[in-house]
């Protein structure tokens, strides 16, 4: 089967989609995929921690309230703190900088809440699957029970061009946190230190808001990644070790 690929720079990532079916490469595919695209961008406008302008930036500041900003600006907010209770504050948007000032970066809720919100114009395109990436996180789909599952693939954080496991999804998302390509940027919000013990953490969930809030939770709590993830409910997928083991999990 025919799949149609495009890839754009979008949040300071690649963002790429893979279709196949009725409308892969047609005018309706192209204007899903476009959609996509304009959604995230505005996602970048308003929650980039890079861009001064952004409502988030702003908020930061204080130089606006959340009652200035878009409602969305409040719901990230909400599963950020949501995240951090649930993750007994390993997670939190808010972390403080060399100095001690307390900083907004809701940057470990944006990506997968944004991606997942997208992907809503790809679910409209009948009898089409698609997989669209951001960065490596993943939301996909397959409609036709005659067509195989999409396989993803999770590199070895010691070794990019080695695989750990390969995960089949039919409908679903897919999240890895680990520091392999962007350094010590995940810690733990607790006590400020980049995680030791493990290299990187993969889970498959139902949406791609809650598997990338998950990954890098379990991620923050370094050598206690596996312990907490089993405590998630209906999650799966592979925690690699420091020293490259790699152990599955699955939860009811």
């Amino acid at each position: 089967m025919t799949v149609w690929r495009r890839v754009e720079q979008v949040m300071g990532m690649p963002i790429s989609i893979a279709l196949r079916g009725r409308h892969a490469g047609d005018v309706v595919g192209e204007t899903a995929w476009a959609v996509v695209l304009h959604e995230l961008r505005e996602v970048d406008r308003v929650f980039s921690t890079y861009r001064p302008d952004s409502h988030v930036s702003r908020l930061g500041r204080g130089e606006i309230t959340l009652g200035d900003c878009p409602p969305e600006v409040a719901e990230v907010l909400g599963l950020g703190e949501a995240a951090r209770l649930e993750s007994a504050g390993a997670f939190d948007v808010r972390r403080r900088d060399a100095g001690g000032r307390v900083l907004l970066d809701p940057s470990g809720v944006v990506k997968g809440w944004a991606v997942q919100r997208a992907s809503a114009a790809l679910d409209r395109l009948e009898d089409t699957d698609y997989c669209l990436s951001a960065g490596g996180d993943l939301v996909c789909r397959v409609v036709d029970p005659d067509v195989p599952d999409w396989q993803i693939g999770i590199e070895d954080p010691r070794d990019p061009a080695r695989l750990v496991a390969r995960i089949p999804v039919r409908r679903g998302a897919v999240a890895t946190s680990g520091l392999q390509h962007r350094g010590g940027h995940i810690v733990d919000a607790r006590t400020g230190a980049v995680p030791s013990g493990v290299a990187s953490v993969t889970v498959v969930a139902d949406d791609l808001t809650w598997a990338d809030i998950d990954a890098t939770a379990a991620f923050a709590q370094g050598s206690g990644a596996l312990d907490w993830l089993q405590t998630r409910p209906r999650r799966s997928g592979v925690v690699v070790r420091e020293d490259g083991t790699a152990e599955v999990f699955a939860t009811a």
